[in-house]
């Protein structure tokens, strides 16, 4: 009885800690809340799977804030009964992550990992530009950052620009701004004020003759020019409107994919200069996503040009052995030598549509195949009890005859008794 009864306890004392980290609201929560508060709000759904597996890293994530002493609170919301609160922050679906900070809205459409949503909550819950005053400073944040975006120089309206974009991108990327003195000696500058980004080991300047628009080069800008890519981030490159140049490999890699992973990672280093405007370049693991924009299983390890913003790709005329081999398939793209598969016209939505229904339904027969039955067999059963029904109710030709002849033969013998009633007249 006493075991029970400390088991309760300790149930009891967990729910109220939990609690006392994250906090549930509802639809007054716009009403109630301060204006300088920053809110940080997962939107979830009581009959949704994945929304229960993250309680345990959302619950995470409030206790670490809350220990660190972060302004940032931590808050969660159930979107079937707290519906007006969904809508005000645009719900579509679970579980939905954002960020309230001072009546803007960001949100988080990142992994569902604990490091991954802290790192958005302090880049967002911070200052959207953050100074780096010394040296030591600076060189602290570039051993930290792959990629660093930096202002250089004094009020301006090329700051204001900044600031604006910063505010748009946050959810992406951090924004600092520096002097001149502050900047390593091997960077130098034309003039001021300047926009530069740090990646690669190397450095670069915004012009804005050559790259147009300030938010729109920062965006192609942001992502180092070789990294591993996940599903995540090859969406995220898609809005930049880059090709990306994919080596698919085994998450254990082979020795051929390890061999074509350095061949990739040495053309991005030594050709970077020639091909970074039209190309990101990285390895990815996983390559469902792939498979389902090829619509067919792609041989691992291989090489695939993505091109997200029609769902188009391109595949290698030979097979890529050597550094010539990737720079002739690369320039092919570029010229239009090596033409483009896929897209996204009717046609080729319609494909994908049954190619998904097919690989899911191959995974459900594979791991529960009772329910793959239920799945197949309830809806072919329910349209042949309709079609039974729809034919059984049809009057047959033999029917429609015999109802015929009847109809004939009633108004034949009316006929008949009428001319003799009138004769008996």
């Amino acid at each position: 009885m006493s075991h029970t009864r400390k088991k309760l306890l300790l149930t009891v004392l967990l729910v109220v800690s939990v609690s006392a980290f994250v906090e549930e609201l509802d639809d007054s929560f716009m009403e109630t809340r301060a204006a300088d508060d920053i809110w940080l709000i997962k939107f979830y759904a009581p009959w949704c799977s994945f929304c229960k597996q993250l309680d345990p890293v959302w619950h995470q994530i409030g206790s670490e804030l809350k220990s660190l002493g972060s302004p940032i609170n931590v808050g969660k919301s159930d979107a079937s009964s707290s519906q007006g609160l969904a809508k005000e922050f645009r719900v579509r679906g679970y579980p939905a992550i954002l960020m309230l900070k001072k009546d803007v809205k960001y949100n988080y459409s990142g992994p569902r990992t604990k490091d991954e949503i802290m790192d958005f909550a302090n880049r967002v819950g911070g200052p959207l530009v953050r100074p780096l005053n010394t040296p030591k400073l600076f060189q602290h944040a570039m051993s930290r950052h792959d990629v660093m975006i930096v202002y250089v120089g004094a009020t301006s309206p090329l700051k204001g620009n900044f600031t604006s974009v910063a505010e748009e991108l946050i959810v992406s990327t951090y924004f600092f701004s520096t002097s001149r003195d502050v900047l390593p000696k091997a960077v130098s500058l034309p003039s001021l004020p300047a926009v530069l980004v740090f990646k690669d080991g190397t450095f670069f300047i915004f012009n804005e003759e050559v790259d147009g628009d300030l938010k729109s080069w920062i965006n192609r800008e942001r992502f180092p020019t070789y990294l591993k890519i996940d599903s995540y981030t090859l969406y995220a490159m898609g809005e930049t409107g880059k090709l990306v140049v994919l080596v698919l490999v085994e998450k254990r890699p082979c020795d051929k994919s390890l061999r074509y992973t350095n061949l990739l990672e040495k053309v991005a280093a030594d050709y970077g200069e020639a091909y970074s405007r039209s190309f990101y370049f990285g390895f990815m693991e996983d390559s469902d996503y792939i498979n389902g924009l090829v619509m067919d299983d792609v041989i691992v390890p291989s090489f695939v040009v993505v091109n997200l913003s029609n769902d188009g790709y391109f595949l290698p005329l030979v097979a890529v052995e050597t550094e010539r081999h990737l720079l002739d398939f690369l320039d092919g793209v570029l010229d239009g030598s090596v033409q483009a598969q896929g897209g996204n016209d009717v046609y080729q939505r319609i494909r994908r549509a049954v190619y998904n229904v097919k690989t899911t339904l191959q995974h459900v027969f594979t791991k529960v195949p009772l329910l793959g039955c239920v799945l197949v067999g309830l809806p072919l059963t329910l349209t042949a009890i309709f079609f039974y029904l729809c034919l059984k109710k049809q009057p047959t030709m033999r029917e429609d005859e015999d109802d015929g002849d009847f109809a004939l033969l009633a108004s034949a013998l009316q006929r008949s008794k009428k001319l003799t009633d009138k004769k008996s007249d």
